[in-house]
């Protein structure tokens, strides 16, 4: 099973305020606080609980907690509404606005409806929703104008729009959607031929620059029939945010203006600019239009260097055969160019399937650039040729020719890494333990070395030498904690039955220690913070984004570690166990390594949920499956998104394929089955756990049907074939695909880790 691709239904702003919420909260490079005398930080913590003293008598803040508890039954219905919107959902949410139309409670639900009536595009029931919300909305009074204001201005109601908007900064100067109204406002301006006081307003608004606000500019300029200034602000969004949606109007408006006006705002280094970024962002078919474009007005110096870039986005882009051929008509250039284009040959010979013309080409690469990164590359391609190929001595020529030659590269650790293993496979025991040893000791701070350390361990103990084993076991418990290899390192240590300490080996302290400051200890969230109150409403609305914009702004006005914990229980109270699970992982990235004691239970309660649980105890039970085995393939496959949907078009929490979907469902006679059924937690469980239970059943061990699942059976059969191994830990590490390699890794730890937090079943 292909790992999940995100179900990209989720609003655009949806995305930013996800990184929004994850971006403020790295506790671990927190901002260090000034010194100063302890005079003024007694003033100061004075200051701070008058002010605190005085928030919590606020009449606002004390309205806003009155319509939170009044409006706590709206909550269900909010959600459901904004999440499927529905006849059904509408009519309980309008039928409990009605019922409380004199309270702060029946504002908030016109609000949702509103909002929903706003998505579904059906302007004048959004409208009549919004102004009913109005006049007691109090803190959410911006929200039901702003979006009045959008609803009229899509409605082209213009003169309403403009009445919402005019005084908007004046009403909510503390809203965090004032800039949002000021770009709305100066667009109604447009359309009501006042361009000039919509250039007033936009220009001040320019910084940090946003995409919709130059496009807007652009038309700005030319209603008032400032063509220069329009070409260049449009050429200077199509040049410089290539990326964004914006970006395709900009040229389409762009088309409007003269050849020369065209080429004056854009010209040719603005567009060489744009099909840089566009590589950049992999997006590299849009890329190849562009380099082939520049082509015909390219001078004798650009030409070369345009045609490898086209070159190289071609074969980027799958198109292999036409990159060869215009990389073989290349002229020869400077010895960086010369290399970068064999680098660009070879891996299109790749591409292409014939590893030996791509051989011949990194000998030709070899020769004429050794110290070139492109090399670099070329043979860690060469490496991975000779892996597939199953001819392991010429694999490690390549990945130890790496190794030898970039020694500092981003790809030496794991060069050497495959070195060190495949000499193990080939039996070559002495030096696969002299290579261990030296990953530790030339690459301590590399993703490899909790593998490193396992497999010392395990050689030493095959050695007899168990001090040394020990070592290194209780070295991956005490570092890599929650890894993969630490788990393995305690039931090896248990086994072990050692009761002495283990000599101390100089090679290990080589091995970084985890950041003093990575516990992070819980704070209760401040409650008097009328920002954060507002975040609470929002979500009794069902208003998730919002909300969580709103405690991302109370995070930043507030003290405490209170944040990623608020943010991630609205996530997960809103079933969005993915966006909860990414905040706090962008949170602490380092959550694996360290014990649970350092860290607050809710942040591991949030990152390993037990969502839909009675389900899928149940379908595991009925699957003779470990609960928490199948918890943690679908964290690993969905983040329990049951809308995850992935380029192969795998659907749900357990990511199946429809046919596959189809054919367990006929096992499991579910009449009338459609693939649609697998967005349904329950069935996509049911199914799900059958068809895992089929993998295990056939290969025995849960990291070979994991691999299988990932990878297909078919491969795992050949894997198996490949030799003995002394055990399915060895056939992992042994695995060529790294997605599936490290895929059945983060499987088995993450069980682990499930057992430690919720105890045995």
């Amino acid at each position: 099973m292909k790992s999940f691709f995100r179900n990209l239904g989720l609003s655009v702003i949806a995305i930013a305020l996800c990184g929004c919420v994850t971006g403020g909260f790295v506790f671990a490079q927190a901002r260090p606080a000034a010194k100063a005398a302890p005079s003024k930080k007694k003033t100061t913590a004075k200051k701070t609980a008058a002010k605190r003293k005085t928030r919590r008598n606020s009449p606002r803040l004390r309205r806003m907690r009155q319509a939170f508890v009044a409006s706590s039954s709206l909550r269900p219905m909010a959600r459901q509404l904004i999440q499927d919107r529905t006849p059904a959902a509408y009519n309980a949410v309008e039928s409990y606005a009605r019922r409380h139309s004199k309270g702060d409670a029946g504002s908030l639900a016109w609000l949702v409806l509103g909002y929903a009536h706003f998505l579904d595009h059906d302007l004048p029931k959004a409208i009549d929703a919004f102004s009913r919300a109005k006049p007691q909305a109090g803190d959410l009074g911006d929200y039901a104008d702003y979006y009045l204001a959008s609803s009229y201005c899509q409605a082209g109601r213009s003169s309403e729009a403009m009445a919402s908007l005019s005084d908007f900064a004046t009403r909510y100067p503390e809203s965090l959607l004032l800039r949002d109204a000021r770009v709305l406002y100066a667009n109604v301006l447009v359309s009501d031929n006042r361009a000039q006081e919509a250039i007033l307003l936009l220009e001040k608004d320019r910084q940090p620059q946003r995409a919709d606000i130059e496009l807007l500019l652009g038309r700005a300029y030319a209603a008032t029939g400032d063509s220069a200034k329009a070409a260049t602000t449009l050429g200077n969004l199509l040049t410089t945010m290539p990326l964004s949606p914006e970006s395709t109007q900009a040229e389409i408006e762009l088309r409007k203006f003269t050849a020369e006006q065209q080429a004056s705002a854009v010209g040719f280094n603005g567009r060489r600019t744009r099909a840089d970024l566009l590589m950049r962002g992999k997006r590299f078919s849009d890329a190849a239009i562009e380099y082939r474009n520049l082509l015909a007005e390219a001078g004798p110096n650009d030409l070369p260097q345009l045609q490898l870039a086209l070159a190289s986005a071609l074969r980027r882009s799958g198109q292999s055969k036409e990159a060869r051929k215009i990389l073989e008509a290349l002229p020869s250039g400077t010895p960086e160019f010369n290399a970068e284009r064999l680098f660009n040959l070879g891996e299109a010979a790749r591409t292409m399937d014939d590893d030996d013309g791509f051989l011949k080409i990194l000998g030709d690469l070899r020769q004429t650039a050794p110290t070139s990164p492109w090399l670099e590359q070329s043979l860690l391609s060469a490496g991975n040729i000779f892996l597939l190929r199953r001819d392991y001595d010429k694999a490690i020529d390549a990945y130890r020719e790496l190794q030898q030659r970039f020694p500092s590269a981003n790809r030496a650790p794991y060069a050497h890494w495959k070195v060190a293993w495949l000499s193990l496979r080939q039996g070559r025991k002495a030096e696969a333990k002299g290579l261990f040893e030296q990953q530790i000791a030339l690459y301590p701070s590399s993703s490899e070395i909790p593998a490193a350390l396992y497999w010392r361990g395990r050689l030493a103990e095959e050695d007899s030498d168990l001090p040394m084993a020990q070592a290194c076991y209780q070295k991956l418990n005490q570092r890599f904690r929650n890894y993969y290899y630490g788990e393995l390192a305690r039931q090896r240590l248990a086994k072990l039955k050692l009761t002495e300490d283990p000599p101390h080996l100089a090679l290990l302290d080589r091995v970084p220690a985890i950041d003093a400051n990575s516990k992070i200890e819980a704070d209760d969230p401040p409650t008097d913070s009328l920002r954060y109150q507002k975040s609470q409403l929002l979500a009794n609305c069902g208003l998730l984004d919002f909300a969580v914009r709103e405690l991302q702004a109370a995070s930043k006005e507030e003290d405490g570690s209170w944040a990623p914990a608020e943010a991630a229980r609205l996530y997960q109270e809103a079933g969005r166990y993915d966006m909860a699970i990414e905040a706090l992982k962008r949170s602490v990235p380092n959550y694996f390594a360290v014990d649970l004691p350092a860290l607050p239970r809710p942040y591991w309660e949030a990152l390993f949920p037990k969502a839909y649980w009675a389900e899928l105890k149940k379908y595991s039970s009925q699957n003779s499956l470990d609960p928490y085995l199948v918890a943690s393939l679908i964290r690993q496959e969905s983040e329990f998104n049951p809308n995850a949907v992935s380029r192969a078009n795998a659907v749900g929490l357990m990511q199946l394929l429809p046919k596959v979907g189809k054919g367990v469902a006929k096992q499991e006679k579910i009449r009338h089955f459609s693939s649609q059924q697998l967005f349904n937690p329950t069935i996509n469980m049911q199914l799900g756990t059958r068809y895992f239970r089929a993998m295990v059943d056939k290969f025995g061990a849960f990291e070979y049907a994991l691999a299988a699942y990932n990878a297909g059976s078919d491969r795992v059969d050949d894997w198996l074939a490949q030799g003995k191994y002394r055990d399915p830990q060895e056939f992992v590490e042994s695995i060529p695909f790294t997605e599936t390699r490290e895929y059945v890794q983060a499987i088995m730890r993450n069980t682990s880790v499930y057992r430690q937090l919720y105890g045995a079943m």
